[in-house]
Protein backbone atom coordinates (compact mmCIF):
# COMPACT_ATOMS: atom_id res chain seq x y z
CA UNK A 1 0.00 0.00 0.00
CA UNK A 2 2.78 2.29 -0.38
CA UNK A 3 1.85 3.26 -4.04
CA UNK A 4 0.84 6.65 -3.65
CA UNK A 5 -2.67 7.61 -5.49
CA UNK A 6 -2.83 9.16 -9.08
CA UNK A 7 -3.89 12.85 -9.17
CA UNK A 8 -6.89 11.29 -11.06
CA UNK A 9 -8.24 9.83 -8.36
CA UNK A 10 -7.99 12.32 -5.80
CA UNK A 11 -9.63 15.13 -8.58
CA UNK A 12 -12.48 12.55 -8.14
CA UNK A 13 -13.02 12.88 -4.66
CA UNK A 14 -11.03 9.93 -3.43
CA UNK A 15 -9.27 9.12 -0.08
CA UNK A 16 -6.04 11.55 -0.05
CA UNK A 17 -4.15 8.53 1.25
CA UNK A 18 -5.00 5.67 -0.99
CA UNK A 19 -7.47 6.90 -3.28
CA UNK A 20 -10.61 4.76 -2.27
CA UNK A 21 -13.76 6.49 -2.00
CA UNK A 22 -14.55 8.17 1.04
CA UNK A 23 -16.48 6.86 4.22
CA UNK A 24 -19.32 8.81 5.82
CA UNK A 25 -17.54 9.03 9.33
CA UNK A 26 -14.13 10.09 8.71
CA UNK A 27 -14.59 12.02 4.91
CA UNK A 28 -12.74 13.06 2.76
CA UNK A 29 -10.71 10.07 3.88
CA UNK A 30 -11.91 6.64 3.65
CA UNK A 31 -10.96 5.04 7.41
CA UNK A 32 -10.02 6.39 10.13
CA UNK A 33 -7.02 4.56 9.33
CA UNK A 34 -5.98 6.37 6.59
CA UNK A 35 -6.65 9.50 8.40
CA UNK A 36 -4.58 8.87 11.60
CA UNK A 37 -2.02 7.85 8.78
CA UNK A 38 -2.06 11.64 7.04
CA UNK A 39 -2.22 13.13 10.39
CA UNK A 40 1.38 11.27 11.08
CA UNK A 41 2.38 12.79 7.87
CA UNK A 42 1.97 15.89 8.79
CA UNK A 43 3.72 15.54 12.19
CA UNK A 44 6.40 13.04 10.74
CA UNK A 45 7.44 16.01 8.39
CA UNK A 46 6.31 13.89 5.29
CA UNK A 47 4.30 16.45 3.72
CA UNK A 48 7.24 19.50 3.45
CA UNK A 49 7.51 22.42 0.32
CA UNK A 50 11.12 22.40 -0.21
CA UNK A 51 13.14 25.86 -0.17
CA UNK A 52 16.18 27.21 2.13
CA UNK A 53 15.68 26.08 5.54
CA UNK A 54 13.07 28.14 8.00
CA UNK A 55 15.31 30.62 10.42
CA UNK A 56 18.76 30.79 8.24
CA UNK A 57 19.48 34.38 7.37
CA UNK A 58 21.05 34.33 3.77
CA UNK A 59 23.20 37.63 4.62
CA UNK A 60 26.92 36.72 5.73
Amino acid sequence: MSRAPTAERRRRGGCPVCGKPPGASSAPFCSQGCRDRDLLNWLGDSYRVPGPPAGVDSEG
